[in-house]
């Protein structure tokens, strides 16, 4: 019985692994965060294919709109707190890089 197609194979082997409990809740929680199977983040993982949470993906669009947006108030206002706003932005690249490369190590 083939489950999924990946490419023009179809997923038809099964393996079997031993977990603790609380190694198997840890897999079904990063699995849900990703929005994947427990077997698709394994194979992803293993193959060294990227896996990105969801939760990490709707944090990234919010600070990118939240930089934008003082980005914004920095040019309104003339650069009235122009290394104030410098700063914040420093920091917001520097988030989304540091979650950018927990997400493709």
């Amino acid at each position: 019985m083939v489950f999924q197609k990946i490419g023009d194979d179809g997923l038809d082997t099964i393996v079997n692994v031993r977990l603790t409990l609380e190694e198997k809740e840890r897999l079904r929680d990063d699995a849900d965060m990703a929005a994947l199977s427990m077997s698709a983040l394994i194979r992803a993982r293993y193959f060294g294919r990227p896996v990105i949470a969801n939760a990490d993906l709707v944090m990234v669009k919010e600070v990118q709109r939240l930089g934008r947006l003082l980005k914004h108030l920095h040019n309104e206002s003339a650069g009235v707190l122009g290394v104030e706003s410098r700063d914040v932005l420093i920091e917001i690249r520097r988030y989304i890089k540091t979650l950018h490369e927990k997400n493709h190590a």
